[in-house]
Parts: structure tokens; sequence; C-alpha cells
């Protein structure tokens, strides 16, 4: 589990069937055959206000993880300012309603945290998504900097898409200069969205990194073959 962390995030990118948003609370894709899903929570916190916000959930985020496992928590450094960024694991739709009920019935955690943090937020999204077939989820082996990079993709879901993408990001794992965390992609909310999350020991090092990667005749040409 990953406690307050800093999140470089990078835009959709161009390409990879690209096209305009679509935007639905009813699934278009056919069910996993494991029901663990994971929800993507995006709080944009009043410019002012984050310090407090910041504060408030370092003492009363252990009120929400006894109600189910959070992947992770973090501050976005780029791509969004004033935004905190947190994935929960569910193991069923049920599980998720269950624990949303007990969370509106803890009186500790309504008191301590809920009544003092919303004041402080501007707005708040969620995405439901699944890790893709061919990913596990993995975990950091220390502290550092995480990317959660997010492209638009053709509709379909892995069955179009899956193998090219799958082939661009091994190339890219394979220059060892990055972790591969986990690559998701979106069943609720805003849909045909793969997100990947990286982990980077320090943003010079992702830079670097970066910089030999699209000089590697490999990745750029499992790069191309992606798009």
């Amino acid at each position: 589990m990953l406690g307050l962390q800093t999140l470089l995030r990078a835009g959709a990118a161009a390409g990879r069937g690209a096209g305009r948003q679509v935007s639905s609370s009813f699934a278009t894709g056919p069910r996993q055959g494991d029901g663990t899903f994971y929800e993507f929570r995006t709080y944009t916190i009043k410019p002012d206000k984050m310090k407090n916000f910041l504060e408030l959930t370092g003492r009363n985020i252990h009120l929400r993880t006894v109600h189910s496992p959070m992947v992770g928590y973090w501050t976005l450094e780029f791509g969004g300012l004033n935004k905190a960024f947190h994935i929960w694991k569910y193991d069923s739709f049920a599980q998720r309603a269950a624990v949303r009920t007990a969370l509106a019935k803890d009186q500790e955690w309504q008191e301590k945290y809920m009544s003092q943090m919303l004041p402080l937020l501007d707005k708040q999204e969620n995405e439901i998504a699944y890790l893709v077939p061919w990913c596990e989820l993995g975990s950091p082996p220390k502290d550092g900097v995480y990317e959660l990079v997010t492209f638009q993709m053709k509709p379909g879901g892995p069955a179009v898409w899956g193998q090219t993408f799958k082939a661009a990001v091994s190339a890219h794992v394979k220059t060892g200069y990055t972790q591969l965390l986990g690559v998701f992609h979106t069943e609720y909310g805003l849909l045909n969205r793969v997100h990947v999350l990286w982990w980077n020991e320090n943003p010079d090092s992702r830079a670097a990194g970066r910089h030999y990667a699209h000089e590697d005749p490999r990745v750029v040409a499992a790069e191309c073959k992606s798009r």
C-alpha cells in the first residue's frame, strides 16, 4: 500500500485510435474473468486549502483503509495542480456497495474526516478500471516518484489493441530505467482509456531514461506498431 506520494501525470496520447471522448455510466465491454477492479478517484482541492487537505487526510486515512484496500494515494506535481489521486481495490461491485454503506454509517469517519474534507474540495471524479489480462499489480521497490500516463484507445478493449500495446509497454520495461506497476483499462466513466502507472527513483532518472528509450530502436519500433 502506498501512502501520500508524488504523481506525475501525462495527458492522453494522440494516435492509438484517439477519438472523441465518450462518457457513460454503463459498461460497454465484456465482463472480466476476474471480478477484481480498481476505483480511480481524483479530488480537485481549493488552491488555498491543499495544506489543510493533506494534513487532514494524513491524520485520518487509517479510518478509511480499515474498510477496503488502498493501492495508493498521491498528490499531482505535473498535469494538474491542486489534485489528489487515489486508487482503491475491490473484489466485486457488491463489496464496493457494502463498503460505501459502511462508510456512510461510520460516525468517526464522517465526523473526523468527511465533514471537514468536503468543504476543501472543488470537484470529485472517479473511474472504474480493470487490469489488462497480461498485467499484474506491481509494488515499488522504495519511495520514488510515480507517473500515470493516459491513452485514448480504439473502441473494443484489449482484444483490439492489447498485443501491440503490450509490446510497446514491454519495450520500455526492458530498458530498465523505470518499473511498471499496472496497466488499467476503463469500464465505467470515460471509456476506451488506458492508464499506465510507472515508478521511477526520481524525476531526473525518469527524464534521462525517457531520452535513452526514445533513441532505442526496439522501443521506437514497438511504439510505431502500436499507433
